[in-house]
């Protein structure tokens, strides 16, 4: 049963407290500034662009953060959550297999503007927002083939909305289970072959985690165990002691992952490990992975989406550039070349040491006939694994980072009201 589970949320996270959450505040602020860089980064890309003069949102409070537009608190939600998602160097994490902070981050920070919500509160929606996205993220085994987004990170946006809006236990409950019931059920392939409408299910997943918090302010939520239907029996399993299990003294967000490389984070480990392996005329490559990763050997990208889900595409962009980033050549004849000469396999060792560690093996054969291996536990920047702090983060978003953002993430918990804050956040252009 998943109802008394989701009771036992919603009692948590109406009562949540910036004053209980202490050690998951300085990696909230952390996540925070990290979701606002690559957001900023992704609303100023020429697709997001053309996207929002589509769209042509109606104006509002809520800003569309790196743009220096406001517009509704639902546009903004949706429209934020793409470009978070677009250039995959959002904060993920591993237990919960997926990305807890855009599946809700934009919802709660657009209905924090229209609020202008306290520092406290939004802190507090924040980490509501993703503990109880990333608990749902354990607890759900989907089906194989299922992309994690926008099925069961809903209820975290649901959680952290309903938080903002001051809802009680029984309300709060009925809008996370409400969320459970508005999955989406899409396929790995869409991303894997370069479909933008992988990134269309993080604005799914905040606008549904609005509508559900609504519709429990309204009255007409309810509780029923739903998420044990939708994201068990339809869309996989879902374990429902995994959703309460050391509620309030585990704090998933502390676990989390920042990403170095614009890539799929299941690339990362590979390419950390061909960074340490550069050298000249390298002959072929042999990546092994866990099961996860074994998936994305595509040599064919046509597009960005399906380059950033390509190991071969990753790890020779690495090999022959030294980096990953977010505007990386996807048609260098060079790059092309080498990775058809990368082969990925699944290793069945590392396979055994997830979750807790997502390992690669890389090995490099040279023109001269020589060899050379590393392997690499984790990708740089996990929370296991050379964890990043507030400089790196800054040095990896810097040339992205909204002005006041380093601020704002600092000074949080203490600002007596959000609203100006959030809209001042303007952006910068890429670089």
């Amino acid at each position: 049963m998943s109802k008394e589970h989701v009771d036992e949320l919603g009692a948590w996270v109406s009562g949540l407290s910036t004053l209980d959450s202490a050690p998951a505040l300085d990696r909230l602020g952390l996540v925070l500034l990290d979701v606002l860089g690559v957001m900023a980064l992704g609303t100023n890309q020429p697709e997001h662009r053309a996207l929002y003069a589509a769209w042509r949102p109606p104006a509002g409070p809520a800003p569309l953060i790196g743009t220096g537009e406001l517009v509704s608190v639902d546009a903004a939600a949706w429209l934020g959550a793409m470009a978070l998602v677009s250039r995959e160097l959002d904060e993920g994490n591993k237990y919960a297999k997926g990305h807890p902070a855009a599946h809700g981050f934009p919802a709660v920070l657009a209905l924090a503007a229209e609020l202008d919500s306290s520092g406290a509160d939004l802190a507090a929606a924040l980490l509501a927002a993703y503990e109880v996205a990333a608990r749902f993220g354990r607890a759900t085994k989907l089906r194989p083939g299922t992309h994690p987004h926008g099925n069961w990170g809903v209820p975290g946006a649901a959680a952290g909305c309903a938080r903002l809006l001051g809802l009680d236990a029984d309300a709060t409950a009925a809008a996370i289970d409400t969320a459970a019931g508005m999955p989406i059920a899409g396929h790995f392939a869409s991303a894997t072959t370069g479909n933008p409408v992988r990134d269309a299910w993080l604005g799914a997943s905040n606008v549904s985690g609005l509508v559900a918090a609504r519709m429990a302010a309204a009255g007409i939520a309810r509780n029923t165990g739903t998420a044990a239907l939708s994201l068990g029996e339809l869309l996989g399993s879902l374990d429902a002691d995994e959703l309460t299990a050391e509620l309030g003294t585990r704090w998933d967000i502390t676990l989390g992952y920042f990403k170095r490389h614009a890539a799929c984070s299941f690339t990362h480990p590979a390419v950390d490990a061909m960074l340490t392996l550069r050298g000249p005329e390298i002959e072929s490559v042999l990546v092994e992975t866990h099961a996860l990763g074994a998936g994305l050997s595509g040599v064919d990208w046509d597009n960005r989406l399906s380059a950033m889900f390509s190991t071969p595409f990753a790890v020779a962009t690495a090999a022959l550039t030294g980096a990953v980033g977010p505007a990386a050549p996807l048609d260098d004849p060079a790059v092309r070349d080498l990775a058809k000469r990368v082969r990925l396999a699944e290793a069945a060792d590392l396979t055994a040491r997830l979750p807790g560690e997502r390992a690669a093996r890389v090995t490099v054969t040279y023109a001269d006939g020589s060899t050379r291996t590393a392997e690499v536990p984790n990708p740089i920047g996990d929370a296991d694994h050379h964890p990043l702090g507030e400089a790196e983060v800054i040095a990896l978003l810097g040339p992205w980072l909204p002005d006041g953002a380093v601020a704002f993430c600092r000074d949080l918990p203490r600002l007596p009201a959000t609203g100006a804050a959030l809209r001042e956040l303007d952006g910068k252009e890429p670089s």
